[in-house]
């Protein structure tokens, strides 16, 4: 447990967490959205400091990044928490525990063991990845400024939903990034508890601070499959980031709160590379197929 970044004191022992485009105001002894951010008696802690729920060694090109450090290893670590409530998640063990009122599981791993685990294994890289680094931000951050005078370069796999205060913070230290971009405005509302417009801000934000960025969609039949909300993602990417910028399309495997779904036709994969082709992308790569 560390004290939280990026918050203010308010009027009657609340506190504003800013880490997130949530910015939830959390009474004394409640939890932010993420559940692992906690006000005890007007201090916000991040309860999840140094507790690994996943840690494992990962080619890059696992994250997904294939246009950054190829053929090379990233030791990758998350923690319990997300920020997020996406229906579909893959690893929602995680991402949605622990309960509002439990501890947090995970194991003790500090920043400096996480470093030195990397370099044992011939790792380049450090990934923050799993569930959401934002709302593991202290924890990221103390191992990020480690790493860079290790020489390790530092990646966050992301849903994109930081502030503008966590990307000021992390981006000195960040080398690269892969951040979702799921699809419409009314999905994001629908199923994951959250807004577009942040995200698509972020995304300009990260790619004119230099940082390498390349963009995942997971294609949902029914949700984001349609040729116009691919049009619209693959525009977005070729007008405000560049065609050089890397646009993973994955395809959909039923999970967590979407069992009766189907998988993703493999022609639906098909159909959105050739839409980002279209765009002017350059590589467009199909994923989970």
């Amino acid at each position: 447990m560390k004290e939280a970044m990026l918050y203010e004191k308010l009027n009657d022992q609340k506190v504003k967490c800013s880490v997130c485009s949530h910015r939830c105001v959390i009474k004394k002894g409640n939890r932010g959205i993420c559940r692992v951010r906690e006000n005890q008696e007007g201090t916000l802690y991040a309860l999840n400091y140094g507790k690994t729920a996943a840690a494992n060694i990962d080619p890059i090109e696992k994250k997904p990044l294939y246009h950054f450090l190829p053929h090379t290893k990233a030791f990758s670590i998350g923690t319990e928490g997300c920020n997020m409530k996406c229906s579909w998640c893959q690893n929602w063990r995680i991402s949605q525990s622990p309960e509002p009122d439990k501890a947090v599981n995970g194991r003790n791993l500090p920043p400096e063991d996480v470093v030195e685990q990397a370099l044992n294994n011939n790792c380049e890289s450090i990934a923050y990845t799993y569930t959401e680094p934002t709302i593991f931000l202290e924890y990221a951050l103390d191992t990020m400024k480690i790493a860079h005078k290790k020489d390790l370069k530092n990646v966050w796999v992301s849903n994109g939903y930081m502030t503008k205060e966590t990307l000021a913070e992390i981006i000195p230290y960040l080398d690269a990034a892969n951040i979702d971009y799921k699809g419409p405005a009314e999905l994001y509302e629908k199923y994951t508890g959250s807004r577009l417009e942040p995200i698509k801000e972020n995304l300009k934000y990260l790619y004119q601070a230099g940082v390498h960025l390349e963009v995942t969609t997971l294609v949902i039949p029914d949700l984001n499959d349609k040729k116009d909300q691919l049009e619209e993602i693959a525009q977005f990417i070729a007008d405000e980031l560049g065609s050089n910028v890397a646009w993973h399309v994955s395809r959909f495997y039923p999970g967590w709160k979407m069992q009766d779904r189907s998988r993703t036709p493999i022609e639906t994969i098909k159909m959105a590379k050739s839409i980002g082709e279209k765009a002017g992308l350059k590589y467009v790569h199909m994923g989970n197929v």
